[in-house]
């Protein structure tokens, strides 16, 4: 491909990136999966044939590495573009100036019209920090074939749901396939727990520090969790697996769900088309609405980046609905842009009637709370998922980290 240089580096090779020329546009991106690799090299070769004056250079990171680096490049000799994320986690940044204001970019192209379910999640001051290429549902992808096998339906109460865990354990099917090895995963666990136990209000409430760890109510979302702990519905050994690690497990048919993202479906194997369902988190309480976790991904200028001129025609170029139905179109996603188009797909199809019903949306644990308090939480996440017996030690200790983080 013309002057698109892509480097897949590790956690330990990340480094400082150096000075280029001008007309140089140095983008660094964490979208190292198959599916987002492919979709964004073609995204930057349609970028360079509109704009022959300008040379990409992209620089390609895992994501783990990644969230540690990106803290060093923005403080020091950042690149002209990095991907993100929106929420808290975007705010962290935007507090410490770290990122460049492109709310023209936002007026130019009418996107709080255009993008208005992405808008609040995008807005700091009123003034917006970046551009949302991406968004995703959350839920519970499933082998349906196992399903049919055992003459079993999509549970939709919590009821219904424990009652398929436990005839899946007892025919020797892990119910639930999860790796922890990386924390955020247990995360989602314990979103969709306190999102069906409390409520979303409730739920960021808790995220913005404004309700203690103690509160029964955050206990009661560990004690429903800790049934399927207790019941040995999870899979064996999961804090030894990255998210990755644990998928051969379902594709093996030695595990039966996964709570995961939509972008675990370019991963499936070929043999199991037709054979891979999805449903939504079943409720828990009637009385509590049905929220969701949906992600956004996002793309954002450095405060201190050297080419923002070109950098602002990447954001604007990307703000387009024909490149946002180009993207997503790949990563089998849903465009955050109402005139583009969502791919027809089983999963996203699925996905865009439970989110346009949805009584709402987070983003997800360590993107809508503190960076230092998302660290703690999640390592306890994971902490209790392996020894759930050490429930008010953990609670006491997230208790002491809000209070440390919100003051």
């Amino acid at each position: 491909m013309k002057k698109l240089q892509s480097l897949l580096v590790g956690a330990m090779a990340l480094g400082a990136v150096s000075m280029v020329n001008a007309g140089t546009l140095v983008i660094n991106s964490d979208q190292a999966d198959p599916a987002p690799k492919k979709a964004f090299a073609e995204i930057i070769q349609k970028f360079e044939n509109e704009n022959p004056d300008v040379t990409v250079k992209y620089n390609l990171y895992d994501k783990e590495g990644y969230k540690t680096a990106i803290r060093n490049w923005l403080a020091t000799t950042p690149p002209d573009i990095v991907f993100w994320y929106a929420g808290n986690r975007m705010k962290a940044f935007v507090d410490r100036g770290l990122f460049e204001d492109v709310s023209d970019i936002w007026d130019q192209q009418e996107l709080k019209k255009n993008m208005a379910s992405a808008a609040p999640a995008m807005t700091i001051n009123n003034k917006q920090w970046g551009i949302p290429y991406t968004y995703y549902q959350w839920g519970i992808y499933y082998r349906k074939d196992i399903f049919d096998k055992l003459g079993l339906s999509e549970p939709k109460t919590w009821d219904e749901f424990l009652a398929v865990n436990e005839t899946l354990k007892s025919n020797d099917i892990a119910p639930i396939a999860i790796g922890t090895k990386y924390l955020w995963t247990a995360a989602g666990w314990f979103d969709y727990m306190n999102l069906r136990t409390n409520g979303l209000d409730f739920h960021i409430d808790l995220m913005d520090g404004k309700i203690p760890y103690t509160d029964p109510r955050v206990r009661k979302t560990f004690e429903n969790w800790k049934v399927l702990i207790d019941k040995g519905y999870f899979l064996e050994n999961h804090a030894s697996y990255s998210w990755q690690e644990a998928q051969p497990f379902m594709y093996n048919g030695k595990a039966a769900m996964y709570l995961i993202g939509n972008f675990i479906v370019p991963n499936f194997p070929k043999e199991l088309d037709g054979k891979m369902g999805f449903f939504q988190f079943p409720q828990i309480d009637p009385a509590v609405g049905m929220a969701e976790d949906a992600p956004m991904d996002t793309i954002h200028i450095p405060a201190k980046a050297a080419n923002k001129e070109d950098a602002r025609k990447f954001l604007a170029f990307m703000a387009r609905a024909d490149n946002q139905t180009l993207v997503n179109e790949a990563l089998l996603q849903i465009p955050p842009h109402a005139k583009a188009k969502a791919p027809d797909d089983f999963f996203l199809n699925k996905g865009v009637e439970m989110l346009n019903n949805a009584s709402g949306t987070a983003q997800f644990y360590d993107r809508d709370t503190d960076p230092s308090m998302a660290q703690e939480g999640m390592k306890g996440f994971q902490e209790f998922m392996v020894k759930p017996d050490r429930l008010d030690a953990i609670l006491q200790r997230l208790e002491g980290v809000r209070k440390r983080v919100f003051k």
